[in-house]
């Protein structure tokens, strides 16, 4: 086995293990930041293990749409997690043009969990199926955009047509140090994956996952009807989206360093990005959800500034 093949191996089992993790970070930074002891931090862990041993609920008015579509949302998270270069390895499924697959497995897996909720006839779950399919649409030009200045700056640092357009050239931790090097607009781009990171997986700014009304959820309310292992694999699959976001972010502030010591950095940030999320949750109230365009229209013009910036050097 390839050094590369066994550091991406021990980084997605990493991933896969780990990821429940993030939640539990974040909940105990804003506990902090309140005051209080907070939930322990392996919760989400003991949430999982909980649910997987309970039995479901399932309305009679649902169909097989609603019991697929948690497996459908988590199969497309992990997939998606394959397709990205890991502590510096390359994903071993790597192909031109995988950022596209990689985008719409992530978007399968909405559809799928939307479609679940439209299932179930609930007029408050059809509005937050509504409210996803709004927000997704504004995030989705914003994380192609996002990923045309890392494929122009692949082109310019000398990378062919075809490893310019994958995932693991942008994110090898060489794009990561071309900002040290005079291409300053590149630090944008974390910035930018961090307000995608809220915004794809409903934190504060963008929707509060602790609320229990359905007239302001998001994501929350259209998984109400799910219980027992769906609820877990709803769960599971969610911390993996956070750590999907948390990792395009970590591979662009990671730069090119040998093979573990990228790893273990790489690892840190991630765990770090967790704790930057809480002190935003912490710090700022939730935005009211006219104004969240406008989050995402800034980071849309953060994205176009640094594509201009990169096209004119």
């Amino acid at each position: 086995m390839s050094g590369e093949l066994a550091v991406y191996l021990v980084q997605f089992a990493l991933a896969l293990a780990l990821a429940p993790l993030l939640p539990g970070i974040i909940n105990r930074v804003k506990a902090k930041f309140a005051g209080r002891h907070g939930k322990p931090l392996l919760q989400t862990y003991y949430d999982i293990a909980k649910l997987l041993g309970k039995g479901e609920v399932i309305s009679r008015t649902t169909t097989w749409t609603f019991a697929a579509a948690p497996a459908i949302a988590l199969a497309g998270t992990a997939c998606a997690m394959a397709l990205l270069p890991l502590g510096g390895a390359p994903s071993p499924l790597a192909f031109a043009g995988d950022f596209v697959l990689a985008a719409y497995l992530l978007g399968m897996g909405r559809f799928a969990v939307m479609l679940g909720a439209l299932d179930t006839g609930s007029a408050f779950e059809g509005m937050g199926a509504s409210r996803e399919a709004t927000f997704s649409a504004l995030a989705e030009p914003v994380f192609f955009l996002a990923l045309m200045v890392l494929t122009s700056l692949c082109l310019d640092l000398g990378r062919g047509a075809t490893a310019a357009f994958s995932l693991s050239a942008m994110f090898d931790g060489h794009t990561a140090g071309a900002w040290l090097t005079g291409k300053g607009e590149l630090l944008l781009l974390p910035v930018i994956f961090f307000v995608l990171l809220l915004v794809e997986n409903c934190r504060i700014p963008v929707d509060d996952p602790t609320t229990h009304l359905e007239l302001t959820m998001i994501h929350e309310v259209m998984v109400l009807d799910h219980s027992g292992p769906n609820l877990a694999m709803i769960l599971y699959g969610s911390a993996l989206k956070l750590w999907f976001f948390a990792a395009l972010a970590a591979g662009l502030l990671t730069p090119a360093l040998p093979l573990w010591q990228q790893a273990g950095l790489r690892l840190l940030i991630i765990l770090l990005l967790a704790v930057a999320v809480g002190v935003v949750e912490s710090i700022m109230a939730r935005l009211r959800m006219e104004r969240v365009p406008y989050l995402l229209g800034g980071a849309a013009a953060m994205g176009t500034l640094a594509l201009i910036l990169t096209q004119a050097r």
